[in-house]
This record gives structure tokens, C-alpha cells and sequence, in this order.
């Protein structure tokens, strides 16, 4: 069996326990994490996903994250996967959720800031290339065909909600 995660329902409530390719191959509901990352100037860390990843090979993304597993968090998820992608530890703030109709498959998505202070060092086997990138320079980004199309929404719904002005300099812990 593959990489566990939690079925959930349309309210966020845990019905079961599925493998994250059946919950994808039947549209089930699931949990993923993600995360915005900014440097010290507020700028936001813009990445290439990996040619041979199993989903959005080779696209541009402004979110570090993945599937929660079963029993984690949102928060726990998302500071898994900055480690795990970035290399980073880094504290990581609940920014918002929200049910993602997403191209390959529906999730809860929830979105989370962090201010990165330390050098990167991205997985190769999820990160081709990265950059720290200007708010005007992500929108522009975000309207190519080869940006990750879910993150489009989320983009919108993290801009809109003023969390970029928030997290600026040392409001994170």
C-alpha cells in the first residue's frame, strides 16, 4: 500500500482511512497542506516541480506541500513538508482552508505562512528549480499555462484575505 491519508468529508470530518492513489482514482475527499514561504524582504519562494512527479510534472508553484497522513495535522503536515522539500525547519501559521475542486481530484486544502531565514536546500526529486519572486512577479507567473492550476485559486484566496501583508518581516514567531 501507498502513502496513507485520512477520508474526509464535505465538513472536514474524518470517515476512513484510504490509500492517497485510490482517493485520487475515486475523487474521495482528503487533506493536503500547504504552505506560502517568504524571505526576510516578504518576497515569495516560487518553485518548479520535478519532470518524473506523479502529479503537475514540470509545472511552477508558489505552495511547498503535500497529503497529510493519517493522524497529522494541517500544521503538522505543512512543517513536515518544508522539511522534507526544502530542507527548512521553520515555524508554520494556519492561514485558511478550503474545500479545493482541484483538476486531478477534490481536497481540503489548507494554507499556511512561513517566513524562511535560512538557506534552502529544495529535494531534487520534487524541485527543479526555485526563486524568490516579487507579489507582481507571482500574478504574472500564475497566469502561464504551466502554473499549477489549483494553486491558481489558492493564490487568489491568499492574496485576497491580506495574509501577504501579515506575515511580512518578524510577525512570525
Amino acid at each position: 500500500m501507498g502513502e496513507l491519508v485520512e477520508r474526509v468529508d464535505e465538513q472536514d470530518r474524518t470517515v476512513g482511512t484510504v490509500d492517497r492513489d485510490e482517493a485520487i482514482a475515486h475523487h474521495w475527499l482528503h487533506r493536503v497542506a500547504t504552505t506560502v514561504c517568504r524571505d526576510g524582504e516578504g518576497r515569495v519562494l516560487v518553485h518548479r516541480r520535478a519532470a518524473d512527479m506523479s502529479r503537475f510534472p514540470g509545472q511552477y508553484n508558489f505552495l511547498i506541500g503535500g497529503a497529510a497522513e493519517v493522524g497529522e495535522s494541517y500544521e503538522e503536515a505543512a512543517a513536515r513538508e518544508l522539511t522534507e522539500e526544502l530542507g527548512v525547519v521553520a515555524p508554520v501559521r494556519f492561514a485558511f482552508k478550503y474545500l479545493c475542486r482541484g483538476v486531478i481530484s477534490p481536497y481540503w486544502m489548507g494554507v499556511h505562512d512561513a517566513v524562511v531565514r535560512t538557506d534552502i536546500t529544495p529535494d531534487p526529486e520534487e524541485i527543479s528549480w526555485h526563486a524568490w519572486v516579487t507579489e507582481d512577479e507571482l500574478r504574472e507567473l500564475a497566469r502561464r499555462p504551466t502554473f499549477v492550476p489549483d494553486s491558481v485559486e489558492a493564490l487568489d484566496r491568499y492574496l485576497s484575505r491580506g495574509r501577504a501583508e501579515a506575515v511580512r518581516g518578524d510577525t512570525l514567531p
